[in-house]
């Protein structure tokens, strides 16, 4: 396994939002994730209290579910750890790597925002599904938001991003691997200095029956699976329901 340390500076290298954590946060303020979220566990546990986020990042959706729940964030970043306890200093956000942090049982254990899809390799896959059963109390809900199906797109799409320094353009380009199931995409980003930078961003998508699959391995059993609308499977990312049965 890499070390935490090594895989957190790839990411940050390859990942322009890693790098700007205030980019990530303006470019993800019209997100619903966490408002889904919520309507999940509302629906799914509504006497939940406590909440484990793995994968926090800056914070953004945390702040959304703590008005409602005793929330902790987890993040293998220092950088989004360091950005989210500077903007949202009310906010308990730790640092540490999914695959082996143990902190406390929880009534919800949640992931969002692809932060699973950032796992590639099969062992550590069951390794962050087995966290996510360290952390869960006897009938307590986890809700994952990821990858379920490729983006294939054979032209490159462009858009303008609104950012705090004023508007960037990005042009996005898919790849798509079977064998190993990563799903690449290249960005190239203008922004509002003039300069170019580029990135490139690798998610592993694990189809409904494989996210069933981790879950029952590490006791957990199937609610739901959803999109953000609520309304079954139609598109590349998938809301999944659990609930732990030990």
């Amino acid at each position: 396994m890499t070390s935490p340390d090594v895989e957190a500076k790839h990411v940050e290298e390859t990942n322009l939002f890693y790098r700007d954590p205030a980019l990530y946060d303006a470019v993800q303020a019209d997100s619903s994730t966490a408002e889904t979220c919520q309507a999940l566990i509302e629906q799914h546990r509504p006497d939940a209290a406590t909440l484990v986020d793995f994968g926090c990042g800056t914070g953004r959706d945390l702040e959304i579910l703590a008005k409602r729940f005793e929330c902790t964030g987890v993040d293998l970043q220092p950088g989004m750890v360091d950005y989210a306890r500077q903007v949202r200093p009310g906010l308990d956000i730790r640092a540490g790597d999914m695959r082996t942090v143990r902190l406390w049982r929880v009534d919800v254990v949640t992931c969002l925002g692809n932060s699973l899809a950032y796992v590639h390799d099969n062992r550590a896959v069951g390794e962050v599904f087995a966290t996510f059963a360290a952390h869960a109390r006897a009938g307590a809900l986890l809700v994952l938001c990821s990858p379920v199906w490729p983006i294939v797109q054979p032209e490159p799409t462009s858009a303008e991003v609104v950012t705090p320094d004023g508007p960037a353009a990005v042009t996005i380009q898919y790849e798509w691997d079977l064998r190993t199931q990563i799903n690449t995409m290249h960005r190239h980003w203008v922004l509002p200095s003039g300069e170019d930078v580029c990135d490139v961003i690798r998610r592993r998508v694990l189809f409904p029956r494989e996210l069933e699959h981790y879950a029952n391995g590490a006791g957990f059993e199937l609610v739901d699976m959803v999109n953000e609308s609520g309304a079954g499977l139609s598109g590349p990312t998938a809301y999944t329901v659990a609930r732990f049965a030990r």
